[in-house]
């Protein structure tokens, strides 16, 4: 019964551990200012009839704190991939010289980074209720086996193990987030 306890812990801990890297996966995707190909990540481009990710059909740079150059493989993608770059809504538009698409980061206003910092909370929230969801369920969990036969004490100890867990998971959230702000506020 207490090694089940214990995977109790473990599954907790491996939903927050998801809820973290998607946090993370998430804010990669928030344009701070600054070129990085993971803005164009999630871009499909039709590759010969197959949908097919930008960075399987192009190599995709940043030159300058500025810049996204994306340079396919074969020169009559241009034209696609120029397509799937305004198609995906990104808020960039493609400049096509004939070689490569050249993607220039505007600089931030106040009021977009204001903006920014508010998507940014929101996905630091949502992090948050995945977090103390898997709190919740690992709980649960305990009282169940409780009523199974789990000794008191063991459940009690499994719960605040949990809870500093979730108190902890909450600290790298508001981390991870502030850490975001700053980049986004930083001008």
């Amino acid at each position: 019964m207490e090694e089940e306890a214990r995977f109790c812990e473990d599954m907790a801990k491996e939903k927050m551990d998801k809820a973290i890297r998607h946090l993370e996966d998430e804010l990669i995707h928030v344009r701070a200012g600054k070129a990085t190909p993971a803005i164009l990540d999630g871009i499909q481009v039709d590759y010969y009839g197959a949908l097919t990710p930008l960075s399987q059909v192009s190599n995709v740079g940043t030159p300058d704190a500025k810049t996204i150059v994306v340079q396919p493989w074969e020169k009559n993608m241009l034209q696609t991939i120029e397509k799937a770059i305004l198609y995906a809504n990104i808020g960039l538009t493609p400049m096509n010289n004939g070689e490569i698409i050249r993607l220039n980061i505007p600089p931030l206003t106040e009021e977009r980074r204001k903006n920014l910092v508010k998507q940014v909370k929101q996905l630091g929230e949502n992090t948050k209720v995945s977090i103390r969801n898997a709190r919740r369920d690992a709980n649960e969990e305990l009282k169940k086996m409780l009523k199974n036969g789990l000794a008191e004490d063991i459940e009690k100890e499994a719960s605040e193990k949990i809870q500093h867990m979730t108190d902890d998971y909450i600290k790298k959230t508001d981390v991870v987030v502030a850490a975001k702000e700053k980049d986004i506020m930083t001008v």
